[in-house]
């Protein structure tokens, strides 16, 4: 049986957490073999200061299993040396690389997947770069025009219509088209990448009460329910709006696979709610596997040992389902 290629993890701001979760998560039992990219010498200053004891190493390819205490490391340049917690726009040139370092090397198959520790986005629009995430970077680097974000954890997955998007913006960006398109994408990846024969998928409304008969907005007559009425007729499960205040009750959930939410902030407090540090980011609609942890960069629990591994820990399981199932499937 060959052995499935390394995930690639990308150690994120490196005045975050991000460097100390991914070391941290090193020295457990793992599934598949992981590589990181970073930086060689951040990496053995944090290990010091949060007194683990992990041998790092240059990545070679023939590594295939992981060895817990031992992480292979893609060396990428720092600007200027990092304090915990410090923000500097100047190492904005070392996180874009490490991003398009370890996309390249999924898209040309070096690895299986790739996971992303948390970047700070402010820091990189400060230094003149427009960012708004991940999701949005890898959907360009991929030349892939749709996407779909989605978090998922073991009681719930929730997919965005919208991803980060100011709320002021998002009523003039749902359209039937949107809509049409991300559940097609959604549909598929539930097919073919977590193997849900036939998927079942709730749509959330945009307005309070999906609308109130169009009291409290009309969206849900003229764009939503339209939109799912042409996905049911080409043999699509999925709802008409559901009031976004109910669809994630105990009752709807039993009834779906997914929970499709309009916006970034109608959908994702519920899923970290029920499970923060738990939950898996997952980009659908790529042509290949991205996963990410649910949580920002904690600059303030950054070189403390405070930081939780859980949700890293719980994406490399994620991932390597993934990456397993879908190579016994091909």
């Amino acid at each position: 049986m060959t052995m499935p290629k390394p995930i690639v993890l990308t150690a994120g701001e490196p005045a975050g957490i991000g460097p100390d979760i991914l070391l941290s998560v090193a020295t457990k039992p793992l599934p598949q073999a992981i590589v990181a990219v970073s930086n060689m010498q951040l990496l053995r200053e944090r290990a010091k200061q949060l007194q683990l004891d992990v041998k790092l190493v240059a990545y070679e390819k023939t590594i295939t299993q992981h060895q817990p205490g031992m992480l292979p490391v893609i060396d990428i340049p720092l600007t200027e040396p990092v304090l915990p917690g410090k923000l500097n726009a100047k190492n904005v040139s070392h996180v874009l690389a490490m991003l398009q370092m370890a996309g390249s090397k999924c898209l040309d198959h070096t690895f299986s997947a790739v996971i992303t520790c948390p970047v700070q986005k402010s820091i990189i629009n400060d230094a003149g770069i427009a960012f708004s995430g991940h999701t949005e970077f890898f959907a360009e680097l991929c030349n892939t025009p749709h996407i779909v974000m989605m978090l998922a954890n073991q009681q719930l997955k929730v997919a965005l219509m919208t991803t980060h998007l100011s709320l002021s913006k998002v009523p003039s960006t749902i359209s039937q088209q949107l809509i049409i398109d991300n559940v097609k994408i959604i549909y598929h990846d539930l097919m073919n990448k977590f193997h849900i024969a036939h998927p079942r998928m709730l749509l959330c409304g945009l307005n309070p009460h999906a609308g109130e008969s169009g009291h409290l907005g009309t969206e849900e007559q003229t764009i939503i329910n339209p939109a799912a009425k042409m996905l049911r007729e080409q043999g699509i499960d999925i709802t008409d709006a559901i009031p976004a205040d109910t669809a994630f009750t105990a009752k709807y959930r039993e009834q779906t696979d997914i929970v499709i939410a309009m916006y970034h902030d109608q959908g994702l407090p519920v899923i970290k709610a029920l499970g923060f540090g738990e939950c898996s980011n997952i980009t659908l609609g790529l042509p290949m596997i991205r996963t990410s942890v649910d949580h920002g960069t904690a600059l303030d629990l950054a070189g403390t040992g405070k930081a939780s591994s859980d949700s890293l820990y719980q994406t490399i399981l994620l991932t390597a389902k993934l990456v397993n199932s879908n190579e016994q499937s091909i």
